[in-house]
């Protein structure tokens, strides 16, 4: 990992990753409901959202990246993130047309992978505070990715667990951001 030894956190990458989290709150429950909204047939409004939510978070992860290079901070899962998700939305176009467990077996996939570069992630900026929802919003991701790809095997796949996940991890967002106000403020 791209991590300097002996650094103090630059001031300024608490308050973009602040601002980052809030931003990304508000796109989860927006999305969470829309999907929720739509989710139960997997037409073209739902697999655009489908494949929205990944590249949002290529969007969002490349705002980051420029904010911790520029403060010298670990960017390499930031990097691995970036390709993981621009991959899941290419992937997501392409389950979406063959039904709902194709999609839940590409998301379960994404969310274990990119739950393991969130521990990552959250680990190395621990230092900067309000990182431990990070940590915990990438082991449940995880653990949710893994239900997701089973749930396609049975007769009950459903999108609208992806609304419940996609939410709760927009949550973990805000606590974040929340924690890292209240760490500037120390």
């Amino acid at each position: 990992m791209d991590t300097l030894v002996g650094t103090a956190p630059a001031a300024s990458v608490p308050t973009a990753l602040r601002k980052l989290y809030f931003l990304r709150f508000g796109f989860a429950a927006v999305w969470a409901a829309l999907l929720f909204a739509t989710a139960d047939n997997l037409g073209a409004l739902t697999a655009t959202l489908l494949v929205i939510y990944p590249m949002f978070d290529v969007a969002c992860a490349v705002i980051d990246l420029r904010s911790a290079r520029a403060n010298a901070q670990p960017v390499r899962g930031l990097y691995v993130n970036i390709a993981l998700s621009a991959l899941t939305g290419i992937a997501l176009a392409v389950a979406a047309t063959s039904g709902i467990p194709a999609v839940l077996r590409v998301w379960g996939v994404w969310a274990v992978t990119a739950g393991i570069v969130q521990l990552v992630v959250g680990a190395a900026r621990r230092q900067l505070g309000g990182q431990w929802a990070m940590i915990a919003s990438g082991a449940i991701s995880i653990l949710a990715g893994a239900s997701f790809v089973a749930q396609a095997g049975t007769g009950d796949a459903s999108l609208t667990n992806l609304a419940g996940y996609a939410f709760l991890g927009g949550v973990f967002f805000l606590v974040s951001a929340l924690r890292l106000g209240r760490a500037r403020r120390m």
